[in-house]
């Protein structure tokens, strides 16, 4: 009976650990069915989009488009998320192995999910805990974000996460992967990317950061808000230490190394990347207007249009980025320099800047700047009525303000904000290369942040005697003259009825002075409106317009014989490309800034096609630099030849110029010296540049300081000093290049000053004369 008891409970035992058994293999095997289940039904998306194998092969992001110069240079970019993309060769070997140390030690080893990571961290269900890999955080940035705070959620976005890990391991190589990771990245400050990252934090491209610069970045990982070097810097230096730890307990970088890098500080060369400031700012943004048009123009293959903010372009322009801060750099010093000058002389005017202009002229300004204003747009929007508005503008508030010795904080009206700006003297520079067309500086103004009125592109001002070769060039070709042809300046008049003319015209040099017969090529160098004047009445104004346009001029230019002397309102970019025209031997081109755009693979998506045409023959355009020649070495623009002198301000700019090589140019100088102009040539660079306040009744008192002998010639000639000390950049100091079997008479005689640089100063009074003859009147 013993045995058969014993016999029963051993069965009974045995049933019992089968049944156990069963039931355990039951749970394990539905537990198992269920897990599978759960990443099956999120692989097939039941529990949201999953990324298909295109969204895998291309995944989207928003990539900045890059405006880039002929040699190579980042001007700047069109962004929403400011990310440029970049290929796994272009890391430094630092920045990957701090990566791989810090953030996964085993990304080698693993296929995406690191499984010893993974059950170290179950027991932080609901957390990352540490356990994701390199591939699953990519997963996270690319398809999904930020993980959701409930569990549930949080488990599916997990195995969803787990999924698109393995599969881009499947799709990318290791290489690609870290590339691709690094390329997602928000560094805050407006970096987002590693290339960003380098640039905003450290002004370098990511090749070329130090081991303790990629330790920084990689440390920034964790959580970049909470170790941003800006506003974290001790906090930041910690996690850079604990990076510079693991590089050597995974065996890249030695202790003795590490104990010299953890003492070094951090130092930032903090850049960050804004459309408002950097290098070319207004030529950016004059690209940015260019480019509305272009994307309805140009389509992508599937007809959409190209998104400039987001789809990575490749803007290659044509401007140099030595060429362009060379002139950034001309246009600060001198204008620094005269504005000071300017200041001193508005101390004593009551209406400052204001000169000649009535009580309701004044007002008319300042109600048209406050109409036009930022505070005027945003109140309007608020629906307060003008009235409220005008007050706000007489409310004394703290604000930031440009000066020449940088930003200041200052408390004042708005109403004295306009007054304190429109004092300032604004600048417009272009320079291009006239065998080309392309474009090689753009500097539309003094400070883009505070004056984003472009004085190059937009900004159309009157030109003075920097039209007269216009004149010259349609007399030469009509009347077949030559420089060398001689002319009376005496009392002139042109009557009423003939051109037009609605009553008797009698032009004036400005010195109320005649100066007996004289050469055309004298005549120019120093601006004698009367002569100009009886060409304009020979040729007619018609053919003069006529030829304007064929020059490029787009401007609406009055068919009266006024026009001689300069009254047409042209910009900057229209007058270079026309002269341009003589130093191109007669051929017009339309002045370029784009060479080619690519998309962000590098597919050329588009060249543009040179648009020239025939305007002049050789002899003539030749004729035409000969004659401007003659303002460089004994007229208006001879000062390029001396160290400056007098009130001329290379003594601002530091720089005696003394030239020796052939320049062709043109001062000017319109009514009340509203405006300076110079227009300098040499064979293979030709530059524009414009200098004068917002408001034409703003300037300077007299002429000594106004004239575009003193306002614009000076950077002009600090510019090409800087341009020739740049041998890079091989700018040209070779004559001019004469036609073969030459038919026209240009050499008149006489000493070239600068082949042998002779050139003597002469009196000041002799100089005030010749200066004088720069301003006109009507």
């Amino acid at each position: 009976m013993a045995q058969n008891k014993t016999a029963q409970k051993t069965t009974a035992k045995v049933k019992d650990i089968s049944y156990y058994k069963r039931k355990f293999w039951r749970l394990f095997f539905y537990g198992f069915a269920s897990v599978f289940l759960f990443f099956l039904f999120a692989s097939w998306g039941l529990f949201g989009a999953m990324p298909s194998f295109d969204d895998l092969e291309n995944p989207e992001s928003n990539l900045a488009t890059e405006i880039i110069s002929s040699d190579g240079v980042t001007l700047g970019k069109f962004y929403n998320e400011n990310r440029t993309a970049i290929n796994y060769k272009d890391l430094p070997k630092s920045l990957v192995d701090a990566l791989v140390s810090t953030e996964d030690e085993r990304f080698y080893e693993h296929s995406g999910i690191d499984a010893k990571r993974t059950f170290g961290a179950a027991v932080k269900l609901g957390k990352d805990g540490g356990a994701s890999t390199i591939t699953q955080q990519l997963a996270k940035l690319l398809f999904h974000g930020e993980g959701s705070k409930f569990l549930p959620f949080r488990m599916v976005q997990k195995a969803k996460e787990w999924i698109i890990a393995i599969r881009l391991e499947r799709q990318y190589t290791k290489e690609e992967i870290i590339a691709l990771y690094l390329n997602q990245v928000d560094f805050v400050n407006g970096a987002v990317g590693i290339r960003s990252a380098a640039k905003v934090y450290f002004n370098k491209e990511p090749r070329d950061l130090k081991i303790e610069e990629s330790a920084m970045i990689v440390g920034m990982l964790t959580n970049p808000s909470r170790f941003n070097p800006n506003r974290f810097p001790d906090r930041t230096l910690t996690r850079r230490n604990i990076v510079l730890g693991q590089l050597v307990r995974n065996n890249h970088l030695e202790e003795s190394a590490k104990e010299l890098l953890v003492k070094k500080p951090i130092k930032l060369d903090f850049h960050p990347e804004s459309h408002l400031d950097g290098t070319a700012t207004y030529f950016r943004e004059y690209l940015r207007d260019y480019m509305k048009n272009w994307v309805k123009e140009h389509k992508k293959p599937n007809g959409d249009e190209y998104d400039v903010y987001g789809d990575g372009l490749k803007i290659y322009t044509t401007l140099d980025s030595k060429i362009q801060q060379h002139a950034e750099d001309a246009v600060k010093a001198h204008i620094k320099n005269l504005q000071e000058e300017f200041f001193k002389q508005q101390k004593s005017n009551k209406n400052a800047p204001f000169i000649s202009i009535t009580s309701s002229e004044t007002k008319k300004i300042f109600d048209k700047a406050m109409k036009n204003s930022e505070r005027w747009r945003i109140l309007k929007a608020q629906d307060m009525s003008d009235e409220d508005i005008i007050k706000t503008f007489s409310v004394k508030t703290r604000m930031t303000v440009f000066s020449w010795d940088g930003q200041k904080e200052m408390t004042m009206t708005p109403l004295d904000s306009i007054r304190y700006y429109k004092h300032f003297l604004q600048a417009g520079l272009m320079s291009m290369e006239p065998q080309s067309g392309q474009i090689k500086a753009w500097v539309g103004g003094i400070n883009y942040k505070f004056f984003q009125y472009d004085h190059v592109g937009q900004g159309a001002r009157q030109v003075g005697s920097t039209f007269k070769p216009f004149v010259y060039a349609t007399a030469i070709e009509q009347l077949g003259m030559s420089p060398c042809d001689v002319m009376l300046d005496g009392p002139f008049m042109i009557r009423r009825g003939r051109h037009n003319v609605s009553t008797n015209w009698e032009p004036r040099n400005s010195d109320n002075r005649y100066r007996g017969m004289m050469t055309l090529k004298k005549a120019l160098a120093n601006s004698v409106n009367v002569i100009s004047a009886k060409l304009i009445d020979k040729t007619g104004p018609q053919a003069v317009v006529d030829l304007a346009h064929k020059l490029g001029v787009t401007s609406e230019i009055p068919v009266q014989p006024a026009i001689a002397l300069g009254a047409v309102d042209i910009t900057v970019q229209d007058m270079v490309g026309a002269y341009s025209t003589f130093a191109n031997e007669g051929v017009y081109i339309k002045p370029q800034f784009i060479s080619r755009i690519e998309d962000k693979n590098g597919g050329i998506i588009y060249e543009p096609i040179p648009d020239t045409h025939d305007v002049l023959n050789k002899d003539i355009a030749f004729a035409v630099i000969k004659l401007l020649e003659g303002v460089t070495e004994g007229g208006s623009g001879e000062r390029l030849r001396t160290d400056g002198g007098g009130s001329g301000s290379n003594r601002w700019t530091g720089y005696p110029y003394m030239f020796k090589n052939a320049i062709a140019g043109k001062t000017g100088t319109t009514q009340n010296q509203s405006d300076g102009w110079f227009i300098g040539m040499v064979p293979n660079l030709v530059t524009g540049v414009w200098v004068g306040c917002e408001d034409r009744s703003a300037r300077f008192r007299s002429i000594t300081y106004g004239q575009g002998a003193t306002a614009a010639l000076p950077i002009w000639g600090f510019f090409m000093k800087k341009c020739y000390a740049d041998k890079d950049l091989q700018i040209s100091k070779d004559d001019f290049i004469e036609p073969e079997e030459m038919s026209i008479k240009v050499d008149c005689g006489g000493p070239s000053k600068y082949s042998n640089g002779t050139s003597k100063r002469r009196d000041s009074t002799a100089v005030e004369q010749e200066q004088n003859t720069d301003e006109f009147e009507l």
